[in-house]
This record gives C-alpha cells, structure tokens and sequence, in this order.
C-alpha cells in the first residue's frame, strides 16, 4: 500500500519531505514530575521493554513508532522531557511543534498528582498549537495496592479541565498501547477534520456572490482595419 509523503504543515508534521512510508508525523511530549516513569513509557510503546535502573532524564529524549489510523500510517514521534526544575529552560523550547501531551503522575505518590496543576500550566504558556490533545496518565497502576490518588479523583479533574484521563502501568505493560493509541487517533481526527473545514472555506463560493453575464465585445472593424 503506497502513502502520501509527508508535507509542511504548522500542525506537528515534518517540514520536508519524507524518505519512509507514512502520511503524517505528529509530535507529542511526555510531561510530569521526575520519577513517574515518562521513560519507561516512551520504552514500552516504542520497544516493548521496560528498565527497573532507569536514569532521571536530562534535557530530552525521543523515540518514534508508526501505527496505522483509517487506513494512514502515522509516525509517532514521542518526547521524553525532563521533570527537574532545574532542566526547564532547557526543555521548553522541545514543547515547539507538539500536537499532543501525556501528563504523567504516579498513583502511589500524591505530590506528584497535586503538581499536574503546574504541567498544565507550562503547556498552556508554552504550546501554541490551539488543537493540542492532552491525556492525563497514572501510571504505576501494578501498585494499585499503595495509591495515594483515587481513580475517581483523577477523573474529576480531567472532565473538569476537559481532557481524558487513564491509568498505565509500564511495568506490566497494562494500557500503555491504549493510551497512545488514544491520542493519536484523536489528533489525527481533529487535525483531518481542521483540513477539511480550510478546504471547504477555499473551494465553497460565497453566498454573497452574484452572477454577472459579460457580453462579448463587438469591433466595428476587423482589427488589421484599423490603421487604414
């Protein structure tokens, strides 16, 4: 099956053309507090694996997997960014481009559900696509046996804030296929249904256009006349 390449577009796509076989490439950042498991995430979507020594993150990093949506390849390009404060500067120039984020907390540790606040926050000031899909995760759910943050909670601070919310665990692997599956279709669907609404502005006439007949201008005299 043969794709379009990819094309320029301000809504998360490449910005040249592409060598692989995918329609669209969307970016999307991971974004929470240190120690949530961003990274292990990213590992488990992108290389089905998982690391019980996984380093804190410095600056960012990325990785990338293509999925088939309506029949389209899209290519997943996922951003890992630091959660330590003191890599802020340095990751928020990454925020540029992105069409989706997954604000990740920990359902085992409050504090870092009691930070998504700030998170939202910091995509607010920093993203300027106006379509941006976001997904509130708790992951860890393998210690649901410790949570500090209830289910119900978390899901009434996402309706509040109008985003979707789910719980992951890059341990056992529960939902993570879910999860980013969920946010790209539903950026692909808002992103196709924009490029329909502009070109349906382009090629629909106005209704306030009316129809003029022009008449066919008469010469008195053949144009090779004219000099005589």
């Amino acid at each position: 099956m043969s794709y379009e390449r990819c094309r320029c577009s301000h809504s998360g796509m490449t910005s040249h053309f592409c060598e692989d076989e995918y329609a669209f490439i969307y970016k999307v950042v991971l974004i929470g507090d240190s120690g949530v498991g961003k990274s292990n995430l990213l590992l488990r979507y992108t290389k089905d694996e998982f690391r019980f020594d996984s380093a804190s993150t410095i600056g960012v990093e990325f990785a990338t997997r293509s999925l088939e949506i309506d029949g389209r390849t899209i290519k997943a390009q996922v951003w890992d960014t630091a959660g330590q404060d003191r890599y802020r500067a340095i990751t928020r120039a990454y925020y540029r481009g992105a069409v989706g984020a997954l604000i990740v907390y920990d359902i085992h540790k409050r504090d870092t559900f009691d930070n998504v606040n700030k998170w939202m926050r910091e995509l607010r000031d920093h993203v300027t696509e106006t379509d941006l899909v976001t997904l509130l995760v708790g992951n860890k759910s393998d210690l649901r046996h410790l949570r500090a943050v209830s289910m119900d909670e978390a899901k009434e601070y996402a309706e509040k804030n109008g985003i979707s919310f789910l719980e992951t665990s890059a341990l056992d692997s529960s939902n993570v296929e879910v999860a980013f599956r969920n946010i790209l279709t539903e950026i692909y669907h808002r992103l196709a249904q924009k490029h329909l609404d502009l070109a349906g502005v382009v090629d629909r006439p106005s209704d306030d256009v009316v129809p003029v007949d022009v008449m066919p201008t008469k010469n008195s005299k053949p144009p090779c006349c004219s000099m005589l």
